[in-house]
């Protein structure tokens, strides 16, 4: 009987250990990484690119799993409510957390400061204003002058209502007096052959969608979101003399509110070693996607930043009460 007992006990014992050794040694599994666009598209692109590294360092799959629609809410709700065990994670833009929530509360009706944790800012992809080569106004300010003199002759193409492009518009004119027409595209392409074709004079648009135009020199960029290497010679609003830049897209990981901290401790730095990696950067300077990591904290700011200036231009442009 005491062989039994003891048998039992060890076990028992050798049980616990390997639940503690389990809970212990995350991740021991396949981690989903949710996209929340369909695949092939640059977010698609750049998060299997960062997932690939991860997987590397985290010695386990990243399986990439693309859920588009609604504006990115039906992905980044798909993981507010997945499991909390870290084995869901998210790479989604500020459109999804920040504008989508200001313009369109109906269908992102989540927080990403309470219903989500944040793991790092991965990167960035500039806006633009861009007009064909042959316009009459080289720079922001001649275009500016002549917006003024011509009064909704200037309209410029972004992909909808609410859009990056369409609140960067509405930041122009409200800093400048500009006076540019919004027109609404189902895409980048459409947009894109309108300015070519003189349908309409400008486009304001991801760097990735007007990269190959701007190097064969059909069009011209006139101002940009954020400093780009590769385009060094397009200026921002803030080095034209203007308090405050252009929005552009900024990416980042999340995992839903309340994981363990084991997970956070253990996906925090290696998502920044994954970011980080040189060859991670090759690939994404093609497609108009700068590294820019930065920690959880700076993303909490950003997130809290951005709304209320997205919030003010759309009250501004009468887009919400």
């Amino acid at each position: 009987m005491m062989r039994c007992i003891l048998s039992l006990l060890s076990v028992v014992s050798l049980m616990v250990t390997a639940m503690h050794v389990r809970a212990q040694s995350y991740p021991n599994q396949a981690i989903n990484l949710v996209i929340p666009l369909a695949p092939g598209d640059a977010t698609d692109v750049a998060g299997r690119t960062m997932g690939e590294e991860l997987s590397k360092l985290l010695k386990v799959p990243i399986v990439a799993v693309n859920r588009p629609g609604g504006g990115m809410t039906i992905g980044t709700d798909s993981v507010v409510k997945a499991k909390k065990d870290g084995y869901t994670i998210l790479l989604t833009t500020n459109a999804a957390l920040v504008s989508n929530r200001i313009l369109n509360p109906e269908t992102a009706s989540y927080d990403p400061l309470k219903d989500l944790t944040p793991l790092g800012l991965s990167t960035r992809t500039p806006i633009l204003l861009a007009v064909r080569q042959d316009a009459p106004y080289k720079s922001l300010g001649e275009l500016v002058e002549f917006g003024k003199k011509n009064p909704g002759k200037v309209r410029v193409g972004t992909v909808g209502p609410g859009s990056a492009g369409h609140l960067n518009i509405e930041m122009i004119n409200s800093l400048t007096g500009a006076g540019l027409t919004m027109v609404p595209f189902k895409g980048g392409a459409p947009g894109i052959t309108a300015v070519l074709g003189g349908h309409v004079e400008g486009v304001a648009f991801s760097l990735g969608a007007l990269s190959s135009h701007l190097k064969s020199g059909a069009l011209r960029g006139i101002v940009i979101s954020s400093h780009f290497p590769h385009h060094a010679e397009i200026p921002t609003l803030a080095q034209l003399g203007h308090r405050q830049n252009l929005l552009g897209v900024w990416f980042g990981f999340f995992a839903p509110a309340g994981v363990p901290a084991e997970v956070t401790k253990t996906l925090v730095p290696a998502i920044e070693k994954a970011v980080k990696e040189p060859a991670v950067a090759t690939k994404l300077a093609g497609l108009g996607i700068l590294q820019d990591y930065q920690p959880p904290e700076k993303l909490v700011a950003e997130i809290r930043e951005e709304h209320q200036t997205i919030e003010d231009i759309a009250k501004r442009a009468g887009l919400v009460k």
